[in-house]
């Protein structure tokens, strides 16, 4: 199956996911638009079309045999698990402990395994690279990783080859550094990175 940019968006905007306001990222970075991949993957349908796509341009890619898909959480978790649906392997995630990313619940990942790391959203690439890193730190290797959305427009760089859904060029600002526009918004922060 394939999507084209304009139908992944439109899945976003049907789904009520596709936000404007002033949003403080996982990163840190504040924006104009916020893409909630919860709202979008709340729908098992939505998510099994979405990830038929994504899976479709994972294969594209030719990253040879994948053994696990690995995802941090949280959000990750959903779009993780519906890849490996997808693909026909099991999936697990890392969880934030102490600022870092490792695995818990008894997750394992055998040495030398082929691992496909999926994410939501790619903004920075930050909590990819993190999560590539727990992966490489259990003995797995990563062969490539996915994405709905890549908001750096092809820009951040994971280590690994990147496939995504749609590639956007939605600007991220410093919270010193915002536009007059977005700093006459209350920020909010939509995302799990950071909650107490």
């Amino acid at each position: 199956m394939t999507m084209t940019q304009a139908q992944v968006l439109d899945e976003f905007r049907a789904a009520g996911a596709l936000l404007e306001g002033h949003f403080i990222l996982s990163s840190g970075l504040r924006s104009g638009r916020y893409l909630q991949c919860a709202r979008v993957l709340m729908d098992a349908a939505r998510a099994d079309r979405l990830c038929a796509a994504l899976a479709a341009k994972v294969k594209a890619l030719n990253p040879g045999p994948i053994d696990l898909v690995v995802s941090p959480a949280m959000g990750g978790v959903i779009v993780g698990y519906e890849m490996g649906r997808q693909l026909g392997v099991a999936s697990i995630f890392t969880e934030r402990v102490d600022g870092k990313l490792e695995l818990r619940r008894g997750f394992t990942i055998p040495k030398g395994a082929r691992v496909l790391m999926v994410e939501d959203i790619v903004t920075t690439g930050l909590s990819s690279r993190e999560c590539i890193a727990a992966i490489a730190a259990e003995g797995g290797v990563t062969v490539a990783a996915a994405c709905l959305i890549d908001r750096s427009n092809g820009t951040a760089d994971v280590g690994v080859p990147l496939a995504s859904l749609a590639a956007l060029e939605i600007p991220a600002y410093a919270a010193d550094a915002l536009p007059p526009e977005l700093a006459a918004i209350p920020a909010i922060k939509p995302g799990s990175r950071g909650l107490k």
